[in-house]
């Protein structure tokens, strides 16, 4: 079998089981994000070199408290902030030339929780819309940066000549990136028409945000890669490497999405 024709065959595995979980109900989109959760967990924990289950025992912690809708408001508030806080860390460090980071056991700890973790349960926690299981709302999201990573790679691939970030990703191009953001506003924009959830103002801010921050994303998840000195986090996906590798820009934006629509709109 061909790498592509394992590639799109995995994909597509993957794209059936995320959205029939995701439309389901709201227990398989739980069920099913938890077990994404642990793997890339476990993922990560190989690419800094850590092993601790704090971070498998507070995920499934915040997923039991999702799943019973048990989570406070104050408590997610607060979540929010040191994810949030965690990303532009993560940011800082992507721009940064001092590669040895994370370097010792706070830190390793740290970036796990702050930047695997409450990813996770913000991803968890972004279609509950006023306690109102929306699927749609993640679904539109998830279609979002699938357009970004689609038209960037296209458009990269058959205009891209100057490199946007080539120490840490040496196929991006400025050109792939400018094409991923504008088709994925153009993608919000067509959403905006089929979609009650929000205006089509927010869904080109929310495309906005789906390509910019998705590829800042995969790149810092690239540079940890580089760090590492491995091409994929896992080879649970046959063609595309580890499920952080899937998930890497979902996963970033997941907070300022949850931001976005639950504090901003």
């Amino acid at each position: 079998m061909s790498s592509f024709l394992k590639r799109s065959l995995s994909g597509l595995v993957y794209v059936i089981l995320f959205a029939s979980a995701i439309l389901f109900s709201k227990q398989s989109y739980i069920i099913l994000t938890s077990i994404f959760g642990l793997i890339c967990i476990w993922e990560f924990s190989k690419l800094i070199n850590y092993k601790s289950p704090v971070p498998y025992l507070l995920f499934i912690s915040f997923a039991i408290l999702v799943g019973l809708e048990s989570l406070t408001t104050m408590l997610v508030l607060i979540m929010l902030i040191i994810a949030l806080t965690g990303a532009l860390h993560v940011i800082y460090h992507l721009f940064s030339k001092n590669i040895q980071y994370p370097r010792n056991v706070f830190q390793k700890e740290d970036l796990s929780i702050r930047y695997i973790v409450l990813s996770f349960v913000f991803l968890l926690l972004i279609p509950f819309l006023n306690g109102v299981y929306e699927p749609y709302a993640l679904l539109y999201l998830l279609l979002l940066i699938w357009s970004n990573d689609s038209f960037a790679y296209l458009v990269g691939k058959n205009f891209g000549k100057r490199k946007l970030f080539e120490s840490v990703s040496p196929k991006k191009t400025i050109e792939g990136f400018i094409g991923g953001v504008v088709f994925t506003v153009i993608t919000g924009i067509v959403i905006s028409y089929y979609s009650e959830l929000f205006s089509i103002t927010h869904w080109i801010i929310l495309s906005l945000i789906a390509s910019v921050l998705g590829t800042i994303g995969d790149l810092i998840e690239s540079k940890f890669k580089r760090q590492a000195n491995i091409k994929d986090s896992g080879t649970i996906m046959p063609g595309h490497g580890g499920l952080l590798d899937r998930l890497d820009s979902l996963l970033f934006v997941a907070p300022f999405v949850y931001l976005y629509i639950h504090y901003i709109i």
